[in-house]
Formats: C-alpha cells, sequence, structure tokens
C-alpha cells in the first residue's frame, strides 16, 4: 500500500478513526529532509508485512492539523493508536530507524495495555476494561519520559 495523502478535513476520519495505528508525516513541497524521508516512508507503506498505515499531511495545503498537535518544526513524525498521539520523532531519519521507532513505539504499547489489562499475568482486568483510552493516554505519557 502506498502512502495516503490526508487532508484537514480527512484527518479524524483517516488518522484518528483509523482501525490500526497511523504514522503521520507532517511535511511541506519545500523541505529537503521531508523529501529525503519520503522514499523511506514509501517503502515501509508498501511492505505488505507492516502493521501501520503511513499517511502525510502537507502543512502548506492543510494548516490546522500541524497547529492542533504543535508542529513547530518538519519533518515531524506522529504515530497515533485509538485517535491518540502514542509517539514523536521531529527531523530526518533512515530507513532503519524509522522501522525501529515503528516497531518499538507500536510493540512496546500493545505489550504494556496486554499486562495493565492482566492478559500477561494471567489476572483479571484491573479495572481498566473499561477505561483503555485513559489507560493507552497514561501509557504514552510514561513512554515520552
Amino acid at each position: 500500500m502506498a502512502t495516503k495523502a490526508v487532508t484537514d478535513d480527512s484527518f479524524e476520519a483517516d488518522v484518528l478513526k483509523a482501525s490500526g495505528p497511523v504514522l503521520v508525516d507532517f511535511w511541506a513541497e519545500w523541505c529537503g529532509p521531508c523529501k529525503q524521508i519520503g522514499p523511506a516512508l514509501e517503502d515501509i507503506a508498501a511492505d505488505p508485512s507492516g502493521n501501520i498505515t503511513i499517511a502525510k499531511v502537507n502543512i502548506d495545503e492543510n494548516p490546522i492539523a500541524p497547529s492542533k498537535y504543535g508542529v513547530r518544526g518538519i519533518p515531524t513524525l506522529l504515530i497515533f493508536r485509538d485517535g491518540e498521539e502514542i509517539s514523536r520523532k521531529v527531523g530526518a531519519m533512515v530507513k532503519s530507524k524509522i522501522e525501529e521507532w515503528i516497531s518499538e513505539t507500536v510493540q512496546t504499547e500493545s505489550a504494556s495495555l496486554r499486562s495493565i489489562s492482566g492478559q500477561n499475568t494471567g489476572g483479571g482486568c484491573l479495572c481498566v476494561g473499561r477505561h483503555v483510552k485513559t489507560a493507552r493516554q497514561f501509557i504514552s505519557n510514561r513512554l515520552r519520559t
């Protein structure tokens, strides 16, 4: 699958309501580092074994989403899951580092959620069954520090 062009109008449906994790690349046509990582993101998006959607938001054509998420420099890469930002990187990276970041972010959050809900411990739900979104926010904040 190729990268997906996302607009301010489609951001909620394409990113926040997506069924799996989404990496959003905030970029601009005039940005050298953005052009540098573009092919790596295309390769990652085309990988059939990939477990993440790659979305691209042109900040010149779509100023609302970058403003809402505090994008101050580009390229800025954000990973979302279930409508929440779970990780952020600013600046160009080589493909292997992007893949490593995706893998660590998506796997770490999934493992943490399973552990909190008792799936790894053999115990019952630790009273977060109804509060998974809150648990994800807690984990996301812990991962950022």
